[in-house]
């Protein structure tokens, strides 16, 4: 393990790397929670407008944080739902409301980086009637890098879990409940709902500054946080609205290895089931150019390759997992 020499908390990405590299853990543990930290620093970068390298973490960069990554990833791994064929959704994550104190200032909630993570994943958020911070940015990471939102998958109930919170609130008890189970083979019908498209005019924005805010499709509850975001930080003076029909098919997210042994790289791929039984698989573009240039091969030959490897391994596990504040 690192012997620091700087505080406990004032870590960049590099450091967190190593740590998780000298730490011993099994394969499949560290690869997820590279992943979560990836994540984590990609949202940061958009946000603040930098490299992911440069991104200094705060409280996440803390042993507490690391170990709760850790622990997560071990339990995820134990439960069997890190491997290849293993399905994963989630219903809508508990937002919160209000503003919350951090290393940068006084934050509206959800923070920029759950934003972020949210629309890069389309992860869906509810504000409700619940205040203060319920989904901070490591846990939008961790839902991310494991899970996609949905309803609950048709399956044969195994066992299910409830975990409890310690922070408490008026509105409601601090639960998650996961369910698992074995999929069942049945049709997938498309998935038809509203969501809000948030836009705005701006022409002297630091064209470096344009990725953290050019996402802007997001679930209603969360429209008036989108709009705070653009107007804090872009030059805009205004931001237009409105409310659109659309029709999904049902995805999940499933990493798969590329690469020769020993130089593996890992790559969430987007599955969608289509009506009469044939799936979609699409590569994450950003996760595939990170792994082109690890390996020193085109886009187009990671894309190739992942697509061929995930169709050799099809899921075979679906769980539910529900946010705090649901039961």
């Amino acid at each position: 393990m690192e012997r620091p020499s700087v505080p406990d908390r004032a870590r960049h990405m590099p450091q967190v790397l190593a740590l998780l590299a000298a730490a011993r853990l099994a394969p499949d543990v560290t690869r997820f929670a590279r992943r979560v930290f990836e994540l984590l620093a990609e949202a940061e970068a958009q946000v603040h407008g930098a490299a992911p390298e440069q991104v200094h973490f705060h409280e996440v960069g803390g042993h507490d944080a690391l170990a709760d990554v850790v622990g997560c990833a071990a339990a995820l791994a134990d439960l069997g739902l890190l491997d290849a064929g293993a399905q994963v959704t989630c219903s809508a994550l508990a937002a919160g409301s209000g503003h919350v104190d951090s290393a940068h200032g006084r934050l509206p909630v959800p923070v920029p980086a759950v934003l972020r993570v949210a629309a890069r994943h389309g992860l869906a958020l509810v504000a409700g009637e619940l205040t203060g911070e319920r989904t901070t940015p490591t846990g939008a990471a961790l839902v991310a890098a494991v899970a996609t939102p949905g309803p609950m998958a048709a399956m044969t109930v195994c066992v299910v879990g409830v975990g409890g919170g310690s922070r408490d609130t008026a509105e409601g008890p601090n639960i998650n409940r996961v369910v698992l189970g074995e999929a069942l083979d049945v049709p997938s019908a498309a998935v038809s709902g509203e969501v809000v498209v948030v836009e705005s005019t701006v022409d002297d924005l630091d064209p470096r500054l344009w990725q953290s805010v050019l996402d802007a499709l997001c679930a209603a509850e969360v429209r008036p946080a989108v709009a705070d975001v653009l107007l804090r930080h872009t030059t805009t003076l205004g931001v237009r609205w409105s409310v659109q029909r659309r029709t999904t098919l049902p995805r999940r997210v499933v990493t798969v290895a590329v690469g020769p042994p020993g130089r593996e790289q890992y790559v969430p791929v987007k599955i969608a089931d289509v009506p009469g039984g044939d799936v979609t698989v699409q590569p994450e573009l950003a996760d595939t150019e990170r792994a082109a240039r690890a390996l020193g091969w085109p886009v187009r030959q990671v894309c190739a390759a992942a697509i061929s490897n995930y169709l050799r391994e099809p899921p075979a596990r679906a769980v539910r997992r529900q946010p705090p504040g649901h039961t």
